[in-house]
């Protein structure tokens, strides 16, 4: 009989990886950067099941009904919304975080399935304007990159004011990947660390950010929709704010959002899950009397068409992905095993995107590692994902008897935890009850 050692019994406090940090914040006293998003376990969407129908409801068949999944955003104020085939955008990720073969493959990617992709921070690219039907421009504190004529070449523009994996903080973007090109977009010098702001320079308030909507609408001949993009903090809040001011769109970020590069602390400590955010959107957007006509986007964590659907359930009109994007392309794939393993990490494990020496040619501005992402294979692979996810929400939504992705209620899902049922406020599986409900 092997009994066990009590000498190697492991501290749930400080376990093996927090040693391991402890003695690396010792060793070299800062702390530790890197990308991707929060790694910790999270009450998410996989704590959700769907209520299929049987007798109470009726499903729809598959081969001989339709289910729809067009989505129109931006209808409240701009002369031209965007029409969308499927309700899964591209989340605003910049040139200078992904190479310029990664930026035209999310355009094409995205466009073959009639979506919508975002520039992030740092301006437009030709090769992202050009493979892109429906691009949306990000507005960030930064400024980089930003000028009128593409203000006016996008399809939307995204006023950023948080972001799920560092709500309240700006971005980075480490010195090792500001090239030449990088640099005169952003007019920076090369090779030196950049910060972006955590906040706006011409705005204190809501009251503020309404002038600047209006000075874009009018740069823009109010032909654009203005998105505000939210890290999930203060929901309900800042949902209401962001709809007074004049959104046509709300992004809201869980904090299981990516990043390509930000402090660890603040990737797991700040924010909240994505699946407590959305209900309090949605309640913000029904008080106000705007639900569906100022359209909902959710981002952050989202990974198969099972996650679509209940965000869409929830109360989403629209979701975003980041890192399953990247992932599509390539990102973390066995082939490059051998090279992560070079890099001190593994296939399925490689987060430090602020390194620049991604060997998929994805999180790089070395022009030998971009050369190993082929932009149209990144974008057929890009597009195969995204059918597959639309086509996982349609058979659930099927099942439900909803012939629309938009008809997804959250009356059709039920929780599988106590934490999940309140944050969701839908019933814990078996029972009526939602912990918290009046």
């Amino acid at each position: 009989m092997n009994t066990p050692n009590p000498a190697l019994r492991e501290s749930a406090t400080f376990d093996r990886g927090v040693i391991s940090e402890i003695q690396r914040a010792a060793e070299t006293g800062i702390y530790d950067i890197r990308g991707w998003g929060a790694k910790r376990k999270l009450p998410h969407f996989d704590d959700l099941l769907f209520l299929g129908a049987s007798m109470s409801r009726y499903p729809l068949e598959g081969y001989r009904e339709k289910c729809d999944t067009n989505v129109v955003l931006g209808d409240r104020n701009a002369k031209f919304p965007l029409h969308l085939d499927i309700p899964i955008t591209i989340a605003g990720m910049s040139f200078g975080a992904l190479s310029g073969q990664a930026k035209e493959a999310l355009g094409r990617g995205a466009s073959e399935v009639g979506t919508s992709t975002t520039t992030g921070d740092g301006g437009m690219t030709p090769e992202e304007r050009g493979q892109s039907k429906n691009l949306v421009y990000q507005y960030l504190p930064s400024r980089y990159g930003m000028n009128p004529d593409d203000l006016r070449k996008a399809d939307a523009i995204e006023i950023v004011l948080g972001q799920g994996a560092k709500p309240g903080g700006g971005g980075m973007l480490l010195g090792q990947k500001i090239t030449e090109r990088v640099a005169g977009m952003r007019t920076l010098p090369m090779g030196v660390d950049q910060r972006s702001a955590c906040r706006h320079p011409d705005w204190t308030g809501p009251d503020d950010l309404a002038i600047k909507i209006i000075e874009l609408r009018e740069i823009t001949n109010w032909e654009k929709p203005i998105y505000i993009k939210v890290g999930a903090t203060r929901t309900y809040y800042d949902v209401k704010l962001a709809v007074k001011a004049g959104a046509d769109v709300v992004v809201v970020d869980g904090m299981q959002g990516g990043t390509a590069a930000t402090q660890d602390v603040f990737i797991e400590h700040v924010g909240i899950p994505t699946l407590a955010a959305i209900p309090q959107a949605v309640q913000a957007l029904q008080e106000l009397g705007v639900h569906r006509k100022v359209q909902l986007i959710v981002s952050g964590g989202i990974r198969s068409g099972a996650d679509v659907a209940k965000a869409m359930a929830l109360g989403a009109d629209a979701v975003a992905i980041g890192t399953a994007a990247l992932i599509a392309l390539g990102d973390n794939s066995p082939r490059y095993a051998k090279h992560y393993e070079e890099l001190g990490s593994a296939a399925g494990f490689y987060d430090d995107f602020q390194a620049g020496k991604d060997p998929a040619g994805i999180t790089t501005q070395d022009p030998e590692l971009s050369k190993n992402l082929d932009p149209v294979e990144g974008g057929r692979r890009l597009a195969n994902y995204l059918r597959v996810l639309t086509m996982e929400a349609q058979t659930l939504a099927r099942a439900c008897g909803k012939s629309h992705l938009r008809n997804l209620e959250p009356e059709d899902l039920v929780a599988l935890t106590v934490e999940a049922s309140a944050m969701a406020r839908v019933p814990l599986a078996g029972t009526t009850w939602i912990p918290g409900a009046l």
